[in-house]
């Protein structure tokens, strides 16, 4: 389920708690041991720009703008503009299963005068659906309002925020990607797509969750910068007011600080001088999405982290487990989930919809995350029972199990789980 923003129902307590949970621990489960078969259905698919049809685009490490293959004109809150594009077609990719549904997710260089739009077109027993937009993305604000598209939903399936979730009946076995590269017309501007890729799902109905064993990264923990939510709260209500609407933003630049990559004092110079941590609001600015009307939208987070020469990508991962091979590869991971305060020992509070950072685990296994939602940047470091957080992270009715990856760009991911679809 996607919902608009995170709700707290209390703020976390100053004090620091670290709690065991009530149900199985995680010190009970055999370290080292193979984790028991995973319900859910996930694989991660990195695009080759090498195949596929290009119109007007070149491949080299990337996709960049060649030369126009039309022109087109697109109006928003800016006005109506103009614009050449040119554009890439992936060809169709299998899934391997029937998936329920599909994320993209991509990280790009548009420089002033340049925007792209993602869209993904599915098959199912049927055949193949319309074209769906994924997200219209800019860095900057001066050329387009960067924006999910609402309204999209037909017989075939429908778009939430930046899901593509199909309709009952209606599963898809492959899909393609298509990308739009815009700039003005007659100019030399060189947009670029970096990386592309999709992530496509079924997570089956499940009300709880099995606690996994160790994946050989307990007793590991990552020095990542801590930062709250809430001290910003009030914040720049043009971008959504900080506080509990920017829990994305925030966990993203906690993992921006711990690579050294987030943005300069002269970037924020645009930001009040009492603010405490002006690279959150920076980065609130920067994923905002029009639409949505929040900064939560999911690749456009991934997205940003690209401006800063950063990999990042969105997927599910089916364990903590699975997680640990990211973690013990000094790769923090951000994660989305969903509890009511009872559910989570050490949060002091309840959502519909969160995000924070995993930094490591304690010695007997139990999950130590960097959570914004803090009532300052000393209090953000939090311990939660492991059975506990894998039981509200990886559950149907919260994210199935989304995160966040995102690294440097010549950083090699470990290896994704033997005998299962790759997830990275």
């Amino acid at each position: 389920m996607r919902v608009p923003t995170v709700l707290l129902s209390v703020l976390l307590p100053a004090v620091l708690l670290a709690t065991t949970a009530a149900t199985p621990s995680a010190a009970s489960a055999a370290a080292g041991a193979k984790p028991p078969p995973s319900p859910v259905k996930v694989v991660y698919q990195r695009a080759s720009f090498h195949s596929g049809t290009a119109e007007g685009v070149t491949a080299g490490r990337g996709l960049a703008f060649a030369s126009p293959v039309g022109t087109t004109s697109y109006t928003d809150a800016l006005g109506t503009k103009d614009w050449e594009y040119a554009r890439w077609t992936g060809k169709e990719r299998r899934i391997g299963f029937a998936a329920t549904e599909l994320v993209a997710s991509w990280t790009a260089d548009t420089p002033p005068g340049s925007w792209l739009q993602v869209e993904m077109r599915g098959r199912h027993a049927a055949g193949l659906t319309k074209w769906y937009v994924m997200g219209r993305w800019a860095y900057g604000e001066s050329d387009i309002r960067r924006t999910s598209l609402p309204g999209q939903r037909d017989a075939d399936g429908t778009v939430s925020v930046d899901t593509f979730v199909a309709a009952a009946g209606k599963a898809i076995t492959a899909y393609q990607l298509r990308v739009t590269l815009h700039r003005t017309p007659g100019s030399a501007v060189i947009p670029e797509v970096r990386t592309l890729g999709a992530m496509a799902s079924a997570v089956p109905e499940r009300a709880t969750v099995p606690v996994s064993p160790s994946g050989g990264a307990w007793g590991t923990e990552l020095n990542v910068p801590r930062r709250s939510q809430n001290v910003h709260r009030g914040h720049y209500p043009e971008w959504d007011g900080g506080g509990e609407a920017w829990c994305s933003p925030t966990s993203t630049t906690m993992v921006l600080g711990y690579w050294d990559r987030w943005p300069s004092a002269e970037d924020t110079s645009w930001v009040d001088p009492s603010d405490p941590n002006p690279e959150v609001d920076y980065a609130a600015r920067y994923t905002y999405d029009h639409a949505y009307q929040g900064a939560g939208n999911w690749p456009f987070n991934t997205a940003y982290a690209g401006r800063y020469g950063l990999d990042g990508f969105v997927t599910r991962l089916r364990s903590l487990t699975e997680m640990e091979r990211l973690i013990k590869a000094g790769i923090p991971v951000i994660t989305s989930q969903s509890f009511q305060e009872s559910e989570l020992p050490g949060a002091g509070y309840g959502t519909n919809g969160h995000l924070m950072v995993i930094i490591g685990f304690t010695a007997t296994g139990d999950v130590i995350a960097n959570d914004p939602a803090s009532p300052g940047n000393d209090a953000v470091r939090h311990v939660y029972p492991r059975a506990n957080f894998e039981n509200v992270w990886l559950r149907s009715s919260g994210s199935g199990g989304i995160v966040y990856v995102i690294h440097p760009s010549g950083q090699r991911l470990p290896r994704t789980t033997p005998g299962l679809p790759a997830n990275w």
